[in-house]
Protein backbone atom coordinates (compact mmCIF):
# COMPACT_ATOMS: atom_id res chain seq x y z
CA UNK A 1 0.00 0.00 0.00
CA UNK A 2 1.53 3.32 -1.33
CA UNK A 3 1.64 6.16 1.15
CA UNK A 4 0.52 9.70 -0.17
CA UNK A 5 3.18 12.50 0.13
CA UNK A 6 1.59 14.50 3.09
CA UNK A 7 -0.06 17.58 2.04
CA UNK A 8 2.88 20.32 3.53
CA UNK A 9 5.36 18.36 1.43
CA UNK A 10 7.51 16.34 3.88
CA UNK A 11 7.39 13.67 1.76
CA UNK A 12 10.69 12.10 -0.20
CA UNK A 13 9.38 13.04 -3.37
CA UNK A 14 7.95 16.56 -2.43
CA UNK A 15 7.82 19.19 -5.04
CA UNK A 16 9.74 22.53 -4.14
CA UNK A 17 6.85 25.39 -4.14
CA UNK A 18 8.07 28.07 -6.24
CA UNK A 19 7.85 30.66 -3.42
CA UNK A 20 10.07 28.76 -1.06
CA UNK A 21 12.66 28.27 -3.89
CA UNK A 22 12.40 32.17 -4.72
CA UNK A 23 13.33 32.68 -0.91
CA UNK A 24 15.78 30.65 -1.45
CA UNK A 25 17.54 31.92 -3.96
CA UNK A 26 17.27 35.23 -2.94
CA UNK A 27 18.99 34.66 0.55
CA UNK A 28 21.51 32.79 -1.50
CA UNK A 29 21.94 36.09 -3.56
CA UNK A 30 22.16 38.23 -0.74
CA UNK A 31 24.62 36.27 1.54
CA UNK A 32 27.03 35.68 -1.35
CA UNK A 33 26.44 39.76 -2.23
CA UNK A 34 27.26 41.26 1.17
CA UNK A 35 30.82 40.30 1.37
CA UNK A 36 31.26 40.89 -2.50
CA UNK A 37 29.91 44.75 -1.76
CA UNK A 38 31.83 45.04 1.33
CA UNK A 39 35.30 43.89 -0.89
CA UNK A 40 34.54 46.21 -3.30
CA UNK A 41 33.79 49.41 -1.42
CA UNK A 42 37.36 48.08 0.35
CA UNK A 43 39.41 48.04 -3.04
CA UNK A 44 37.37 51.91 -3.86
CA UNK A 45 38.73 53.09 -0.59
CA UNK A 46 42.38 51.96 -0.73
CA UNK A 47 42.12 53.69 -4.11
CA UNK A 48 41.67 57.17 -2.59
CA UNK A 49 44.70 56.35 -0.71
CA UNK A 50 47.22 57.46 -3.15
CA UNK A 51 48.20 60.74 -1.37
CA UNK A 52 48.27 59.15 1.67
CA UNK A 53 51.36 57.19 1.31
CA UNK A 54 53.11 59.96 -1.12
CA UNK A 55 53.51 62.66 1.55
CA UNK A 56 55.81 60.94 3.50
CA UNK A 57 57.31 58.79 0.71
CA UNK A 58 58.24 62.37 -0.66
CA UNK A 59 59.53 63.52 2.56
CA UNK A 60 61.63 60.45 2.61
CA UNK A 61 63.48 61.42 -0.56
CA UNK A 62 63.38 64.80 0.21
CA UNK A 63 65.24 63.97 3.32
CA UNK A 64 67.52 61.44 1.60
CA UNK A 65 68.68 64.03 -1.12
CA UNK A 66 69.25 66.86 1.36
CA UNK A 67 71.33 64.71 3.37
CA UNK A 68 73.14 63.42 0.79
CA UNK A 69 73.92 66.92 -0.75
CA UNK A 70 75.39 68.39 2.46
CA UNK A 71 77.43 64.91 3.32
CA UNK A 72 78.88 65.17 -0.52
CA UNK A 73 79.83 69.14 -0.56
CA UNK A 74 81.47 68.79 3.01
CA UNK A 75 83.50 65.68 2.10
CA UNK A 76 84.84 67.44 -1.04
CA UNK A 77 85.71 70.47 0.63
CA UNK A 78 87.89 68.81 3.25
CA UNK A 79 89.01 66.27 0.55
CA UNK A 80 90.21 69.30 -1.51
CA UNK A 81 91.89 70.90 1.98
CA UNK A 82 93.66 67.62 2.54
CA UNK A 83 95.24 67.81 -0.91
CA UNK A 84 95.77 71.12 -1.08
CA UNK A 85 97.95 70.44 2.31
CA UNK A 86 99.83 67.53 0.99
CA UNK A 87 100.73 69.43 -2.04
CA UNK A 88 102.50 72.49 -0.03
CA UNK A 89 106.25 72.50 -0.21
CA UNK A 90 106.67 75.16 2.36
CA UNK A 91 104.19 74.53 4.97
CA UNK A 92 105.52 74.83 8.59
CA UNK A 93 104.85 72.26 11.24
CA UNK A 94 102.76 74.64 13.13
CA UNK A 95 100.70 75.44 10.27
CA UNK A 96 99.92 71.81 9.33
CA UNK A 97 99.30 70.96 12.94
CA UNK A 98 96.57 73.86 12.66
CA UNK A 99 95.16 72.73 9.61
CA UNK A 100 95.12 68.94 10.47
CA UNK A 101 92.99 70.07 13.90
CA UNK A 102 90.59 72.44 11.00
CA UNK A 103 89.96 69.15 9.81
CA UNK A 104 89.09 67.20 12.50
CA UNK A 105 86.66 69.73 13.47
CA UNK A 106 85.33 69.84 10.01
CA UNK A 107 85.11 65.87 10.05
CA UNK A 108 83.37 66.09 13.54
CA UNK A 109 80.86 68.38 11.95
CA UNK A 110 80.25 65.88 9.60
CA UNK A 111 79.65 63.05 11.60
CA UNK A 112 77.25 64.90 13.68
CA UNK A 113 75.08 65.60 10.70
CA UNK A 114 75.12 62.27 9.58
CA UNK A 115 73.72 61.36 13.13
CA UNK A 116 71.06 64.05 12.37
CA UNK A 117 70.47 63.35 9.06
CA UNK A 118 70.40 59.27 9.87
CA UNK A 119 67.87 60.21 12.62
CA UNK A 120 65.81 62.09 10.12
CA UNK A 121 65.56 59.34 8.09
CA UNK A 122 64.78 56.84 10.42
CA UNK A 123 61.93 58.58 11.58
CA UNK A 124 60.50 59.28 7.93
CA UNK A 125 61.07 55.53 6.93
CA UNK A 126 58.95 54.72 10.36
CA UNK A 127 55.74 56.78 9.53
CA UNK A 128 55.94 55.04 5.98
CA UNK A 129 55.85 51.98 7.55
CA UNK A 130 53.02 52.88 9.64
CA UNK A 131 51.05 54.48 6.68
CA UNK A 132 51.44 51.04 4.86
CA UNK A 133 50.65 48.82 7.96
CA UNK A 134 47.66 50.99 8.03
CA UNK A 135 46.93 49.90 4.80
CA UNK A 136 47.46 46.18 5.30
CA UNK A 137 44.71 46.18 8.43
CA UNK A 138 41.83 47.00 6.08
CA UNK A 139 39.65 44.53 5.36
CA UNK A 140 35.95 43.82 4.76
CA UNK A 141 35.34 42.60 7.95
CA UNK A 142 36.79 45.80 9.66
CA UNK A 143 35.54 48.51 7.52
CA UNK A 144 33.95 50.20 9.66
CA UNK A 145 36.31 50.66 12.62
CA UNK A 146 39.21 51.08 9.69
CA UNK A 147 36.63 54.22 8.47
CA UNK A 148 36.54 55.66 11.28
CA UNK A 149 40.20 56.07 11.81
CA UNK A 150 40.30 57.76 8.04
CA UNK A 151 37.71 60.08 9.07
CA UNK A 152 39.92 61.33 11.61
CA UNK A 153 42.90 61.48 9.49
CA UNK A 154 40.35 63.65 7.22
CA UNK A 155 39.11 65.63 9.78
CA UNK A 156 42.89 66.61 11.13
CA UNK A 157 43.61 67.46 7.78
CA UNK A 158 40.91 69.67 7.18
CA UNK A 159 41.50 71.43 10.62
CA UNK A 160 44.95 72.11 9.96
CA UNK A 161 44.49 73.07 6.66
CA UNK A 162 42.06 75.81 8.62
CA UNK A 163 45.02 76.65 10.89
CA UNK A 164 42.84 75.23 13.55
CA UNK A 165 46.36 73.65 14.52
CA UNK A 166 45.53 72.74 18.24
CA UNK A 167 42.45 71.12 17.48
CA UNK A 168 43.99 69.09 15.10
CA UNK A 169 47.17 67.71 17.29
CA UNK A 170 44.57 66.77 20.05
CA UNK A 171 41.84 65.00 17.84
CA UNK A 172 45.12 63.21 16.46
CA UNK A 173 46.55 62.20 19.93
CA UNK A 174 43.31 61.30 21.35
CA UNK A 175 43.17 59.42 18.06
CA UNK A 176 46.18 57.71 18.10
CA UNK A 177 47.30 58.81 14.61
CA UNK A 178 49.83 61.03 15.10
CA UNK A 179 51.87 59.14 12.32
CA UNK A 180 49.04 58.58 10.19
CA UNK A 181 48.43 62.71 9.39
CA UNK A 182 50.62 65.39 8.62
CA UNK A 183 49.96 68.70 10.79
CA UNK A 184 53.72 69.36 10.39
CA UNK A 185 53.36 69.64 6.87
CA UNK A 186 50.43 72.30 7.07
CA UNK A 187 52.31 73.98 9.48
CA UNK A 188 55.32 74.85 7.10
CA UNK A 189 52.98 75.77 4.43
CA UNK A 190 51.73 78.23 7.35
CA UNK A 191 55.00 79.95 7.96
CA UNK A 192 55.10 80.90 4.07
CA UNK A 193 51.62 82.27 4.19
CA UNK A 194 52.13 84.18 7.39
CA UNK A 195 55.41 85.78 6.01
CA UNK A 196 53.68 86.87 3.12
CA UNK A 197 51.12 88.25 5.38
CA UNK A 198 53.51 89.98 7.08
CA UNK A 199 55.26 91.64 3.99
CA UNK A 200 58.31 89.16 4.12
CA UNK A 201 59.11 86.46 1.07
CA UNK A 202 62.40 84.99 2.81
CA UNK A 203 60.13 82.07 4.13
CA UNK A 204 58.62 81.72 0.46
CA UNK A 205 62.23 81.71 -1.23
CA UNK A 206 63.30 79.32 0.98
CA UNK A 207 60.44 77.50 0.57
CA UNK A 208 61.32 77.92 -3.23
CA UNK A 209 64.39 77.10 -2.97
CA UNK A 210 64.17 73.64 -1.43
CA UNK A 211 61.22 72.54 -4.16
CA UNK A 212 63.35 73.96 -6.80
CA UNK A 213 63.09 70.79 -8.96
CA UNK A 214 59.38 70.51 -8.54
CA UNK A 215 58.74 74.27 -9.40
CA UNK A 216 60.93 73.97 -12.82
CA UNK A 217 58.80 70.63 -13.54
CA UNK A 218 55.51 72.56 -13.11
CA UNK A 219 56.91 75.42 -14.62
CA UNK A 220 55.42 77.60 -11.65
CA UNK A 221 56.01 81.30 -12.04
CA UNK A 222 55.94 81.80 -8.12
CA UNK A 223 59.54 82.36 -7.20
CA UNK A 224 59.50 85.11 -10.53
CA UNK A 225 56.81 86.89 -8.46
CA UNK A 226 58.45 86.75 -5.12
CA UNK A 227 61.73 88.26 -6.84
CA UNK A 228 59.49 90.65 -8.80
CA UNK A 229 57.76 91.44 -5.35
CA UNK A 230 61.46 92.54 -3.58
CA UNK A 231 62.35 94.35 -6.71
CA UNK A 232 59.28 96.78 -6.87
CA UNK A 233 59.85 97.41 -3.34
CA UNK A 234 63.17 98.43 -3.61
CA UNK A 235 61.79 100.60 -6.64
CA UNK A 236 58.93 101.76 -4.38
CA UNK A 237 61.87 103.02 -1.75
CA UNK A 238 63.19 104.68 -4.28
CA UNK A 239 66.40 102.62 -3.63
CA UNK A 240 67.34 102.10 -7.86
CA UNK A 241 70.20 101.48 -7.35
CA UNK A 242 69.82 98.44 -5.28
CA UNK A 243 66.70 97.34 -7.35
CA UNK A 244 69.43 97.81 -10.75
CA UNK A 245 71.64 95.36 -9.25
CA UNK A 246 68.57 93.02 -7.64
CA UNK A 247 67.48 92.71 -11.13
CA UNK A 248 70.64 91.75 -12.46
CA UNK A 249 71.15 88.87 -10.39
CA UNK A 250 67.59 87.49 -9.50
CA UNK A 251 65.55 88.72 -12.31
CA UNK A 252 67.73 88.22 -15.41
CA UNK A 253 67.72 84.68 -15.59
CA UNK A 254 63.98 84.84 -15.74
CA UNK A 255 63.68 87.49 -18.92
CA UNK A 256 63.99 84.57 -21.86
CA UNK A 257 60.90 83.05 -20.39
CA UNK A 258 58.70 86.08 -18.86
CA UNK A 259 60.11 88.84 -20.60
CA UNK A 260 57.17 91.03 -21.19
CA UNK A 261 56.74 91.22 -17.46
CA UNK A 262 60.07 91.55 -17.00
CA UNK A 263 60.43 94.45 -19.33
CA UNK A 264 57.07 96.02 -17.67
CA UNK A 265 58.85 96.23 -14.07
CA UNK A 266 62.37 97.39 -15.75
CA UNK A 267 60.27 100.30 -16.86
CA UNK A 268 59.32 101.60 -13.70
CA UNK A 269 62.83 102.45 -13.14
CA UNK A 270 62.79 104.82 -15.81
CA UNK A 271 59.17 106.20 -14.83
CA UNK A 272 59.64 106.20 -10.80
CA UNK A 273 56.58 104.90 -8.37
CA UNK A 274 54.79 108.38 -8.29
CA UNK A 275 53.83 107.75 -12.25
CA UNK A 276 50.39 108.41 -13.48
CA UNK A 277 51.19 106.09 -16.73
CA UNK A 278 48.48 103.87 -16.58
CA UNK A 279 49.99 100.85 -17.67
CA UNK A 280 53.11 101.63 -15.34
CA UNK A 281 51.58 102.83 -12.53
CA UNK A 282 48.80 99.33 -12.77
CA UNK A 283 52.04 97.35 -12.39
CA UNK A 284 52.92 98.61 -9.56
CA UNK A 285 49.72 98.64 -7.68
CA UNK A 286 48.66 95.22 -8.66
CA UNK A 287 52.48 93.54 -7.19
CA UNK A 288 51.60 93.79 -3.72
CA UNK A 289 51.64 90.96 -0.65
CA UNK A 290 47.64 90.59 -1.03
CA UNK A 291 48.22 89.69 -4.78
CA UNK A 292 50.70 87.42 -3.96
CA UNK A 293 49.39 85.47 -1.32
CA UNK A 294 46.22 85.26 -3.81
CA UNK A 295 48.42 84.10 -5.93
CA UNK A 296 47.05 80.38 -7.14
CA UNK A 297 50.14 78.95 -7.98
CA UNK A 298 51.37 79.22 -4.68
CA UNK A 299 48.53 77.65 -2.71
CA UNK A 300 48.34 75.31 -5.66
CA UNK A 301 52.09 74.35 -5.21
CA UNK A 302 51.49 74.63 -1.05
CA UNK A 303 48.91 72.13 -1.86
CA UNK A 304 50.20 69.87 -3.88
CA UNK A 305 53.09 70.08 -2.34
CA UNK A 306 51.62 67.95 0.29
CA UNK A 307 49.32 66.09 -1.74
CA UNK A 308 46.33 67.07 0.12
CA UNK A 309 43.66 69.17 -1.27
CA UNK A 310 39.71 69.98 -0.86
CA UNK A 311 38.94 67.73 -3.97
CA UNK A 312 40.38 64.85 -2.23
CA UNK A 313 39.15 65.52 1.60
CA UNK A 314 35.59 65.74 -0.35
CA UNK A 315 35.81 62.48 -2.10
CA UNK A 316 37.04 60.71 0.79
CA UNK A 317 34.35 62.06 3.11
CA UNK A 318 31.24 60.88 0.37
CA UNK A 319 33.07 57.47 0.01
CA UNK A 320 33.17 57.44 3.48
CA UNK A 321 29.33 58.19 3.84
CA UNK A 322 28.21 55.77 1.25
CA UNK A 323 30.48 52.76 2.72
CA UNK A 324 28.61 53.71 6.34
CA UNK A 325 25.04 53.74 4.65
CA UNK A 326 25.62 50.56 3.02
CA UNK A 327 27.36 48.71 6.09
CA UNK A 328 24.80 49.78 8.43
CA UNK A 329 22.02 49.03 5.27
Amino acid sequence: MEIDPLPNGSGSNAATSPETAATTTAITVTSNTAPSSKLSHLTESLKLEHQFLRVPFEHFKKTIRTNHRTVEKEVSAVISSVTDVADSDEISKDDAILSLTSLVSRLQGIKRKLEEGSHAENLQAHRCRARLDHLDSADAENLSEWNNVRLKRVLVDYMSRMSYYESAMKLAESSNIQELVDIDVFQEAKKVIDGLRNQEVGPALAWCADNKSRLKKSKSKFEFQLRLQEFVELVRAENYMRAISYARRYLSPWGATHLKEFQRVMATLAVRSHTECAKYKLGLVMMDFGFLIRFPVAFNLISHRFWVVDAVASVWIGAIHDEFQILSG
